[in-house]
C-alpha cells in the first residue's frame, strides 16, 4: 500500500518526541505503512486479528487492576500486575483519544517470559494495527506478545 500524504505527517508525529520523548517508530528505518503491514502479516499468519490481541491485552490489564502493584495469577501458567504512572497520554492519531499512563507487565510462568504494554499500545493495537518501530521503548512484537497472553 501507498504512503498517503496524511501517513507521512502521522509518520514524522511518531518519529519526533513530541508525545513521547523516544518517539513511537525507535530506529525503525521502515516507514509506517511497512511496519504496519509487516505486523499485520505476523498477526494473520498466527491466525488471530488485532482486535483479539488487544481484547486479551485488556482482559489481563482488568484482571491486575483491583491488586494495583500486586501481582495476581488469573489463569494457570500466567502472572499479572499492572501499576498506573501519573498523568494520561494521548493517542498521537488525529482523533480524540487520552489514555491513563498505565503499565501492564505479565509473565507467562511456564516459559518463563515476560511483556510489558501501556493502555495506549492496547488502544493502537485495536484501532490502528500499530504495534510501534523496532527499538522503541514500547514496541510489542506481535509473535511474542500472542506466545505469552495465549495459552495455546
Amino acid at each position: 500500500m501507498k504512503q498517503s500524504p496524511d501517513m507521512k505527517k502521522l509518520e514524522e508525529v511518531l518519529r519526533s518526541g513530541r508525545i513521547v520523548h523516544e518517539g513511537f517508530l525507535g530506529n525503525d528505518p521502515r516507514s509506517l505503512v511497512e511496519i504496519i503491514e509487516s505486523d499485520l502479516a505476523t498477526v494473520e499468519r498466527l491466525g488471530l486479528t488485532c482486535e483479539s490481541i488487544a481484547k486479551r491485552m485488556l482482559e489481563l490489564t482488568e484482571a491486575a487492576r483491583p491488586r494495583y502493584g500486586a501481582w495476581t495469577e488469573p489463569q494457570e501458567h500466567i502472572r499479572v500486575r499492572c501499576e498506573d504512572v501519573k498523568g494520561s497520554i494521548v493517542c498521537p492519531w488525529p482523533h480524540a483519544g487520552r489514555f491513563v499512563k498505565r503499565i501492564t507487565t505479565v509473565h507467562r510462568l511456564d516459559l518463563d517470559k515476560s511483556i510489558q504494554w501501556t493502555d495506549l499500545n492496547t488502544h493502537m493495537i485495536a484501532e490502528h494495527g500499530f504495534f510501534e518501530g523496532k527499538g522503541s521503548f514500547f514496541r510489542l512484537e506481535p509473535d511474542l506478545l500472542a506466545e505469552i497472553i495465549f495459552l495455546r
